[in-house]
């Protein structure tokens, strides 16, 4: 999904539509999909129709549909979100439920991919000990796949003296070799895929591997040493605990980070001076709250928000908050969506300021 992000991020053209639909992993759920598609794909092609001249149109949905010529139906996820102008389309699949929509402007609707990317985790687990390391993928608290080659990765020791085994000085140069190599082999295997790093291993061994491992600022956290022939699937159970309490941990941070900005007076509430702050640079990091969607007319640089039944009216913007973080994302601020409850004092938007 971030991959479709750095691709459209920078992409403004008119004609930019946007399908995001919910999906369904498995069958006979999924043997809707194709229909609510076409659907939603009659539906962009009539507002594409409303708004630019037949020649424009055509391109654009020649990219779109050829983009719809790729979807597999059997691989979903929770949702899609479907990207086509007259230059580009492609697609991606998110773990998040969405509201289904279509979305025509001059950018890209990435609302959902950034919400996806926060919300949910990709992580690898390292369950090693003094024999053996194996690497896990996860997302979320669902084992993706164990990998094979070159894991898991064994060792032997050369030293066959067992006398000197037991020598703990020995053993602990011997083990921080090891799991040196492992290390080396990690960061070869993932470069295409990197993703943060939970270690599962006894104190002594997170100690070791901490003191050779090349990228600490990769280990997002540790858990408990397994036997070595536990089922993956129970590994990932204790990892995503830790992931999940660590990325509360996280978002408990950037709610106060609003909070002190409050305290301080560095932030903006009312809709039209956070615009005016973006517009200006000033945007340190947007809070939404989540499943908050608003339409919108901008004209002469002031947001006019309208009724949920003109979203279609040409002129106005499917989504003026989607407008809002592309533009704070120009200026290189960020955007945190936050559960309802934390953003009761606002109203449903705030923008933390850089100054």
């Amino acid at each position: 999904m971030n991959k479709l992000l750095q691709k459209v991020k920078d992409i403004n053209k008119d004609g930019c539509v946007t399908i995001i639909m919910n999906t369904h992993r498995t069958k006979p759920a999924n043997e809707q999909d194709p229909i609510q598609l076409k659907n939603l794909v009659s539906a962009a092609e009539k507002r594409l129709h409303e708004e630019f001249d037949k020649r424009e149109v055509w391109p654009i949905m020649e990219n779109l549909n050829k983009t719809i010529d790729k979807i597999d139906h059997n691989y979903h996820l929770e949702s899609i979100v479907i990207c086509a102008n007259a230059d580009f389309g492609d697609y991606t699949r998110l773990p998040i439920a969405v509201e289904d929509r279509v979305v025509v402007d001059d950018n890209f609707a990435t609302r959902d991919i950034i919400r996806a990317l926060q919300q949910n985790h990709a992580y690898f687990v390292l369950a090693l000990n003094r024999h053996k390391v194996r690497l896990i993928e996860a997302f979320n608290d669902r084992l993706v796949k164990e990998w094979g080659n070159p894991f898991p990765f064994d060792e032997y020791y050369h030293e066959t003296d067992p006398q000197k085994l037991t020598e703990s000085h020995l053993l602990d140069r011997l083990t921080e070799d090891f799991f040196n190599r492992a290390d080396k082999e990690l960061w070869e295997a993932t470069k295409d895929h990197p993703l943060p790093v939970i270690l599962a291993a006894d104190a002594r061994n997170q100690e070791h591997y901490m003191k050779v491992c090349n990228k600490k600022e990769a280990i997002l956290g540790h858990i408990r040493q397994f036997p070595e022939d536990s089922p993956a699937v129970e590994i990932v159970e204790d990892a995503w605990d830790e992931v999940h309490s660590i990325w509360k941990k996280k978002n408990e941070e950037r709610i106060a980070e609003l909070r002190k900005a409050v305290s301080q007076q560095k932030y903006f509430s009312d809709i039209n001076d956070i615009w005016t702050g973006i517009q200006n640079g000033q945007g340190a990091t947007l809070f939404v709250r989540k499943g908050y969607f608003q339409p919108g007319i901008i004209k002469d640089n002031r947001i006019e928000l309208v009724d949920e039944s003109r979203r279609d009216e040409p002129g106005v913007m499917d989504d003026i908050v989607d407008e809002m973080i592309e533009a704070n994302r120009s200026f290189g601020g960020d955007t945190v969506f936050i559960e309802s409850d934390d953003m009761e004092d606002f109203q449903n938007v705030a923008l933390v300021t850089r100054y």
